[in-house]
Order: C-alpha cells, then structure tokens, then sequence
C-alpha cells in the first residue's frame, strides 16, 4: 500500500533561491512539451507519446542553460506529469464528463518538483535531504517515516516549502471488532448526523476567520500589481487561508478517527451534489458547510469531507469499507433532527448497502 509522508523543509536563502529557479524551468518545460502535443494533433493530426517526450530531456539539457544543472530525473517527472493529465483527459471523454484539456501552467499555478528514485536523485542524509543542484535541506522529522521510500516530491505552499515522500507499507493489521455499526448524514444545518440521532456542530472555521480576510484581501485591492507589497499581501491570504484548511482538516481526522475506531461499518450516502448546488442561493452554504480542504473544483468535492477522510482511515486501518447508500434522500424531511436521518439510513442499509473489505 502507497502511504505519503509530508515533512516541512526550512532550506537557507540560496537554496531556496535554487528551488524557486528549478520551479521556472520545469514550469517553461512542461508548457512546451504541451505545446508540442497540441501542435502535433492541430497541424497533423498525430498524437505525441510519453516516450517520445522523455526523449527530450536531453535535448533540454544541451540547448538551454537552465535546465543543464537540474536533475535529469526532474525534468522526466515533468513529462510524466503530462501524460497523467493526458490520460486523465482522455478517460473523462470516454466516460461524458466535462474534459478539461489540459492547460499551459503560470507562475502562480506551478509549485512543485518531484524526484523519482532514492539514492539516484535525492538521499536522506541524516536529519537533511539531499536534492541534486539544491544541497542539504534542513527537514522537521515530526514522526518517523515508515515503508520504501520510492519518491518525493517537494512543493512550496503559502511561502513554506514542504517534502511529499510516497513510501511503501504493509498492510495495517484490522481494528478490534467492535460489533456496531453507524449511518453518518451530512447536512447544512450541522456537520453531520447519525443514525443514532447524534448531531455534530459544525465549528465554522472560514466563517469565524471572514472578518479578518476581508481585511487581509482589501490590503491586495490596494496595492499596485506587479509591486513587492502586492505580493507581501498576497503571501499574507495565502498564510490565512492554510491556517483556515489546517484548523478544519485537523479536527476533521480527528472526529472520523473517532467514528472509525468506534464502528465496524459507517454507511454514508450518495449525494447529487452537483444537482444540489444548482441553485445559486445555496451553494455558498454547501461549500462552506463542506470546506475547501481539498481544493476540489466546485462544493461537489467538498461536500462530505468527513467522509472522504472516513475512506482513506478505513484503508490506513483495514477495517470495513464505508458503505454508500444511494436513495431517494431529498424527498424525506431535513435531516437535521435525530429521527428522520435514522429512519432514512436504517431503511436504505437493509436494501442496497454492500460493504467492502481491502
């Protein structure tokens, strides 16, 4: 099982300086490498392959004096990046989804490098990370790191610079068996419901911090575009909104740990979100209830967060899988009180729940 390990980096002024400049290139690479393939199929209607596209990371190297110190292994990331979002592009086409061709990458959009192979690439030296072109990078070891390291990928978020590592673990041994189970309703009017007629308050992190991004985000309105006090204001909503997501994804994985720990079976229903945020009036309040921990593109990722963490809990421990319940929900009464979500979970799962091991 592939499990990311994140670890904060604290690299000097030079070798941040570094990072920074490793980021322009791979960004100016994939850009063109896009270009390549859309060029391809418009003029000659010809599909550039993966393999083909590897093969220009030499060229690359030979012909531009940027890209001649990074890492080889780099810049084949970068085509490798590509082509994930090639097939992904392609797969939603074959199953009607919106496509979303893939787009060329600003400087705000592109924040992160990846490396492919330890020990040829980037090593672990004591307490540091050695980058190739970089140096020895200071990393915060907050917990151990368990598994094969295979990969890293280092990212730069809301001016701090982050070390994704993937690793391979073995598989968790199950939970105690606990012999219950629970039905979870997520609602506007509180976070969730359950079938036991619980109610969990929705602690309301982005609404309790609005006043002060209003302020934050007037400071951006003010300043010149292009000046280095804009981008001071800009690093200061950056730094608000990651406390904002850190203060929700924190008590969030808390709560389902608590869920997880406590059930054998948690059933979760198959919400339209999409249906439900049709109407304007609304969707404020589904993504607010919902939060932007996931960055997703609309509310319709954001909806359920508890549940989303129930998942990957559920994998990281190997108990049941969370069974989805699909009915015709919006049709009974809010959900809010303790009755009508039992009466509405109790019914679906003795119909159409199938619960999953991994």
């Amino acid at each position: 099982m592939r499990q990311a390990f994140v670890y904060r980096l604290y690299p000097s002024r030079t070798q941040e300086r570094t990072m920074e400049s490793i980021l322009i290139t791979t960004r100016s690479f994939y850009n063109s490498l896009l270009a390549e393939r859309t060029q391809a199929w418009e003029e000659r209607g010809e599909r550039v392959t993966k393999v083909q596209q590897l093969r220009r990371v030499k060229e690359r190297k030979a012909t531009n004096p940027d890209a001649a110190s990074v890492h080889s292994h780099i810049l084949q990331v970068v085509a490798d990046d590509l082509d994930k979002a090639f097939r992904a592009f392609f797969r939603r086409i074959r199953t009607g989804e919106k496509p979303g061709y893939p787009r060329f990458q600003g400087a705000n959009r592109w924040t992160s490098f990846g490396l492919k192979e330890l020990g040829n690439g980037f090593k672990i030296d004591g307490r540091q990370l050695k980058v190739p072109g970089v140096g020895r990078i200071p990393v915060r070891w907050h917990r151990p790191i368990e598994g094969d390291i295979k990969t890293v990928r280092i990212s730069k978020k809301a001016g701090k610079w982050y070390a994704a590592f993937s690793c391979v673990v073995p598989d968790k041994e199950p939970l105690p068996a606990t012999g219950t189970s629970i039905g979870i309703d997520v609602a506007l009017t509180h976070l969730l419901t359950t079938s036991e007629g619980d109610t969990i308050e929705n602690p309301r992190w982005y609404r309790t911090e609005q006043t002060k991004l209003r302020i934050i985000q007037r400071r951006i309105a003010r300043r010149k575009k292009g000046g280095s006090n804009r981008s001071k204001a800009v690093a200061q909503v950056q730094r608000q909104h990651e406390r904002i997501g850190n203060r929700r994804k924190d008590y969030l994985n808390k709560l389902v740990a608590d869920l997880v720990h406590s059930h054998d079976l948690i059933a979760i229903e198959d919400l339209r979100i999409t249906n439900m945020t049709r109407n304007h009036h609304s969707r404020r309040a589904f993504s607010i209830q919902a939060g932007a921990t996931w960055q997703a593109t609309s509310c319709a990722r954001q909806h359920a967060p508890a549940v989303r963490c129930a998942w990957s809990i559920h994998r990281t421990h190997r108990k049941r899988a969370p069974a989805v319940v699909s009915n015709s929900r919006r049709r009974l009464p809010s959900p809010c009180g303790g009755s009508p979500a039992k009466r509405a979970v109790s019914r679906s799962t003795a119909t159409t729940t199938r619960p999953v091991t991994f």
